[in-house]
């Protein structure tokens, strides 16, 4: 499949309703998806907002704001856009309205199969499915020390353990450990209806980067796709991940850009 197909299937199959998915409630607002996560977090997503006049894109925002400044459990919502979108005055709009933009991202799409295979290990690590509190409490830890955000640490355990407790089929849940420690980390979604899986939250400590850990952990989490019967993976790449999915033949179809309120 080439590249435009592919972004067509992420298009229309995994962005607005399919976003929401791990919300605790959503509304639609016009083009917009308002949604609420565990934790007071909210998030923003959208299929397309065509093409609008500044006036109407500041109209969204300003709606955007009020309806989350409203809530006081709310401490922060992102706006997730989209490299491919054709709105060249949202993010000029965004940041006037007080919006920080963090790290530009690569939607990285291809085959669950050519990810699948099983991989050799540095000796002393092994890889684990984890479902128990204790287990994902060292998962968030990890992962919030490398994404710098100590603070989310119990955000990210409530919003996980959350999955766990309410059936989603195929959700599943990663580590890497040296001498029961973790080090590596991630997680699978596959996304009801679709052809799609995703996965998420993958982090590698420093240290243990460059010994085929990563590779291995993605290994793991697209055998978990193809179980659920996914065809695709896709991921929100930084540029420690990206090379290596492109070296199993994944191709970056857009590029992400989180915008994030902060009350």
């Amino acid at each position: 499949m080439d590249d435009a197909r592919l972004l067509a299937a992420y298009d229309s199959q995994l962005r607005a309703e399919a976003e929401m998915r791990g919300t605790v409630r959503f509304e639609r607002h016009g083009p917009l998806f308002w949604g609420m996560h565990h934790g007071g977090r909210g998030f923003v997503s959208y299929r397309s907002l065509g093409a609008p006049t500044d006036a109407e894109v500041e109209q969204l925002i300003t709606d955007t704001v009020e309806h989350y400044a409203v809530h006081p459990e709310v401490t922060e919502f992102e706006w997730k856009t989209r490299g491919h979108d054709g709105v060249p005055q949202l993010h000029g709009l965004l940041v006037r309205h007080g919006f920080v933009a963090e790290d530009v991202e690569s939607v990285m799409v291809g085959e669950a199969v050519g990810l699948a295979a099983d991989l050799p290990l540095p000796e002393g690590v092994a890889l684990r499915r984890v479902t128990e509190l204790a287990d994902v409490t060292a998962m968030a830890a990890m992962q919030a020390s490398v994404f710098g955000d100590p603070e989310t640490i119990g955000e990210r355990v409530e919003a996980t353990m959350h999955q766990l407790e309410v059936p989603d089929p195929g959700f599943e849940l990663w580590v890497a450990e040296s001498e029961g420690r973790v080090i590596s980390a991630g997680r699978v979604n596959p996304v009801p209806g679709t052809d799609f899986a995703g996965i998420w939250g993958g982090a590698t400590l420093p240290e243990w980067r460059g010994r085929g850990i990563y590779r291995a952990l993605t290994a793991k989490r697209a055998q978990a796709a193809l179980q659920a019967g996914k065809k695709f993976i896709n991921s929100d790449s930084t540029e420690y991940s990206r090379p290596i999915l492109e070296r199993y033949g994944f191709r970056r179809v857009t590029t992400t850009t989180p915008y994030i309120w902060r009350r």
